[in-house]
């Protein structure tokens, strides 16, 4: 099993996936209950993008160990990259507007919540030796008088924020 796996890192490093799946393979059929040929060929997938894959080999992984946290590692995050291609694809379909639709966001809701996220996706940053848009300059509202007077206005006084901001012009 040792050599097999140098045999394998040593086709991997040279670019040959498929010639170590085949080994990996081969070695899944000789050792039904071990793990290691299932991870390894999941790490192989995952690293080709092969994510379809890599899913079906962690599975194997985690059915003969529920435990293994790089299986399910790679289950997850080969599931996310399918998804997010997925999404990626329909996004500008016509047709999102029927079953995919909720679906969709469903699935983007279950991710920012697994993520701790509000956006899935972050705003690209800036290069720092860009220039800055200069600040907007907003002036503070204007203290109402010490005296006690009342300011001026045609009408009732105004609700906080949902009346006419320009009532007092009147």
């Amino acid at each position: 099993m040792t050599q097999s796996s140098v045999n394998v890192d040593s086709l991997v490093d040279k670019g040959k996936q498929d010639e170590a799946v085949k080994i990996l393979n081969d070695l899944a059929a000789k050792n039904p209950g071990r793990k290691e040929p299932w991870l390894k060929m999941a790490k192989v997938h995952f690293g080709a993008e092969n994510y379809a894959q890599a899913i079906v080999a962690a599975e194997e992984v985690i059915q003969r160990d529920a435990t293994d946290r790089q299986a399910k590692t790679i289950r997850a995050v080969s599931g996310l990259r399918v998804a997010a291609k997925s999404l990626n694809d329909l996004k500008n379909d016509v047709e999102l507007k029927g079953d995919a639709r909720p679906d969709a966001l469903g699935l983007a809701k279950v991710m920012r919540e697994t993520l701790g996220e509000e956006v899935l996706v972050p705003p690209v940053i800036d290069d720092p030796k860009k220039k800055k848009p200069a600040p907007v300059y907003r002036p503070k509202p204007a203290a109402a008088p010490a005296t006690g007077a009342q300011p001026v206005s045609g009408g009732a006084p105004s609700s906080g924020g949902g009346g006419n901001p320009f009532g007092a012009l009147k």
